[in-house]
């Protein structure tokens, strides 16, 4: 299984990284994608690149909570970093309105340079959207429906219905987490049988929302297997098929060549 989104360079598993590692590793996990948060982050991803080359790839972008009224000047310092770093997205950018709506126009606009990024490096996008759907597909309604970069809308927020409406409006997966494993959510579960497979990916966003029954945990990427076993419970097939379909679908994302023991 691939774990499309995990965050395993942050702070939180500087004291264990290596046995974090091989926790994904017995526990089935081919490769990891590490979102970027900032030009800050550059340095700690590429490091575990470095460390798990085999396994590991990485994304660059500005995260909507580290986007403020400098947005531009941390956006000019991130650019560089798509020459050098050899990044396979543009991520995670996107729009998060929950806590703080004060900089929504400046979110707004450094998604939008963003997409174009995406758009001009042939790239793919990884999109963090919290109360923010509407924002969202109107930063990405500004492209022509010919030249929208494909992407992962990562810990999809919405509905079945919102889910339509964002597959309708580009080349675009769902990213499927620990949420999904939750009791009370079934919003997510319907919204994963109505996607299908064939729209899914699988992520931690480790550390944070881990799955039961490891809720309220520090989350990794050894995790994943109890989403995709969620995922499976409610398409009625089994854990084999999720892991093919998914895995070929982050390859075909990300253009993902992945190493053969």
């Amino acid at each position: 299984m691939i774990d499309s989104h995990s965050h395993l360079y942050c702070e939180a598993f500087d004291e264990d990284r290596d046995e974090v590692m091989q926790r994904a590793r017995d526990a089935g996990i081919t490769h990891i994608v590490l979102p970027g948060e900032s030009a800050d982050t550059v340095e700690r991803q590429l490091a575990m690149r470095q460390g798990w080359h085999e396994c590991i790839s990485i994304a660059v972008g500005l995260h909507p909570e580290e986007v403020k009224s400098d947005y531009i000047t941390r956006l000019e310092q991130l650019e560089p970093f798509f020459q050098t770093a050899e990044p396979v997205a543009v991520g995670e950018v996107g729009i998060d309105l929950y806590w703080d709506r004060t900089f929504r126009h400046e979110q707004q606009e450094a998604l939008y340079t963003q997409l174009m990024w995406a758009v001009r490096l042939d790239l793919p996008f990884i999109l963090h959207c919290r109360e923010a759907l509407e924002d969202c597909i109107a930063v990405l309604k500004r492209f022509p429906a010919s030249d929208r970069p494909s992407g992962v809308w990562h810990c999809f927020p919405g509905d079945a219905d919102d889910a339509r409406r964002v597959l309708d409006n580009g080349d675009f997966y769902i990213g499927v987490g620990g949420t999904a494993t939750f009791k009370k959510n079934e919003t997510t579960r319907n919204m994963i049988a109505t996607v299908g497979l064939e729209k899914i990916l699988l992520e931690t966003d480790s550390p944070y929302l881990a799955p039961v029954p490891n809720r309220g945990k520090r989350n990794e990427s050894s995790f994943l297997p109890l989403v995709a076993n969620t995922v499976a419970t409610t398409l009625g097939t089994d854990v084999n098929t999720v892991e093919t379909i998914t895995t070929a679908n982050a390859c075909d994302l990300f253009n993902l060549q992945l190493h053969q023991e």
